[in-house]
């Protein structure tokens, strides 16, 4: 019988309180320079801080979550994001801003990665992971149009504190404790008898992937940091035109979002990822080398639009190669190490070379980086080896299975070899002769087949 899909409220919820922070980096370090009168490099390092601080809680929870409980960690993340966001926007004296910054930072980071967690073992992680993009984005969209019409240097932290706990009440449909983790006990039959617990899998394409993330979000956002002074300086725009260009650019990463909805999985994952990437780097050369209103709305829009599209397919990735979201929580923190390093990357590159050449060394990178990422998308999407193979949940064929938890290498026949004789059983117990030798290794089965 049909079950239909429920949509994953919660997560969605917690996803946008998490990833706020990050989408609304480029207004929060702006109102800090012009609200606590800091140069630019001391607001971007605020800004790198709480990004820094956020990855820093992904990397030290991303194996705590079922121990310690989504629901308890998630009230704890977003009781930090709400007392650390909050904080900072109520105070003016930079100490405490920075303080509530990192710890805020934490917060977020410690909600994002519950998230994570959890979406990876929703049945659909990449429906899950597109509404919380598509969440995030309004919301981002929302606070970019309203938040230039008001003073203060807090009002984006003051935001993000408010959504923290908007989504407080939501986390009581989490569950607590290990006791919420049973519908994963069926991926995990290696830890049921408390065998290879802890271990995590696909650990090459899981590295491979956090370090590509790394320099895919570090590209992202060393263009991001500096679109506002391209718009300015170089395409000659007022600051206003140049607002107006990134809420339309928001507006169609909402469009891009919903696309990447419909689009699902029908292309898979390694055409998005690698195509749209290559998309990206040329969007990312045309922006860098605006000159004009027309070439530079283009450039930051196209981008935009393409940006999230491909962003849900690699959160989707990641969250296939651990079914309990410990690579989808690991690969996040990766991403958020680079887009903290991403502004002082664009500002350096951009001070020595200037911005078309920043934008075409961040576009050939890109490409560069879109091979692997492509290649593990292939490589974690599975092929059978056998005609008729039996996909596991995850992609991977029951052969694979086989040949990877213990059986003898070189088990599995290949497509074209002898088949193996049939000994024929009479059911009146008279002994037969067999017609041959029989490889029982090559007939053992994969775990949990029928």
């Amino acid at each position: 019988m049909y079950a239909p899909r429920t949509t994953p409220w919660p997560l969605v919820a917690l996803f946008t309180a998490g990833y706020l922070a990050p989408y609304l980096l480029p207004t929060t370090v702006g109102r800090l320079e012009r609200g606590l009168d800091l140069t630019p490099t001391q607001a971007g390092a605020v800004g790198s801080l709480l990004l820094l601080s956020s990855a820093t809680a992904g990397f030290l929870l991303a194996s705590r979550v079922e121990r310690t409980g989504a629901r308890t960690l998630a009230r704890l993340g977003l009781v930090l994001a709400a007392v650390g966001y909050g904080g900072a926007a109520l105070t003016t004296s930079v100490p405490a801003v920075v303080a509530g910054a990192v710890v805020g930072g934490f917060g977020s980071g410690t909600a994002t990665t519950v998230a994570a967690t959890r979406i990876a073992a929703e049945k659909d992680p990449h429906r899950a992971s597109t509404l919380g993009l598509l969440s995030v984005s309004a919301l981002a969209g929302a606070v970019y149009l309203t938040v230039p019409h008001l003073p203060g240097h807090g009002l984006t932290l003051a935001a993000i504190a408010l959504t923290a706990l908007a989504v407080w009440p939501l986390t009581g449909r989490l569950p607590g404790g290990r006791a919420g983790t049973a519908g994963q006990a069926a991926v995990e039959p290696a830890e049921a008898d408390g065998s290879g617990a802890g271990r995590l899998p696909h650990r090459r394409s899981g590295m491979v992937l956090a370090g590509a993330m790394l320099l895919w979000s570090l590209a992202q956002n060393a263009l991001w940091g500096v679109s506002g002074r391209i718009g300015v300086g170089q395409a000659g725009l007022s600051e206003p035109t140049v607002g107006v260009v990134f809420a339309v650019a928001l507006g169609a990463g909402l469009l891009g979002v919903l696309g990447a909805g419909a689009l699902g999985s029908r292309l898979g994952r390694a055409l998005p990822i690698g195509g749209g990437t290559v998309v990206i780097a040329c969007c990312i050369a045309l922006s860098a080398s605006a000159t004009g209103l027309g070439s530079f709305a283009s450039g930051e829009i196209a981008w935009n639009t393409f940006y999230p599209v491909v962003l849900s397919y690699l959160i989707g990735l990641a969250a296939s190669l651990d079914p309990r979201g410990r690579w989808a929580v690991l690969v996040g923190s990766a991403s958020a190490l680079g887009t903290a390093a991403g502004p002082l990357t664009g500002s350096v590159l951009s001070a020595q070379a200037g911005f078309p050449v920043m934008g075409a060394v961040l576009a050939v990178g890109l490409v560069l980086v879109a091979v692997p990422m492509t290649g593990v998308a292939l490589h974690a999407g599975g092929r059978a080896l056998l005609p008729g193979a039996v996909r596991r949940r995850g992609g991977h064929p029951a052969a694979v299975v086989a040949a990877t938890t213990g059986t003898p290498s070189g088990v599995v026949p290949e497509v074209g070899a002898p088949e193996q004789p049939v000994v024929e059983i009479p059911l009146d117990g008279t002994a037969v002769a067999a017609q041959g030798a029989y490889d029982t290794a090559a007939a053992t089965r994969a775990p949990g087949a029928m």
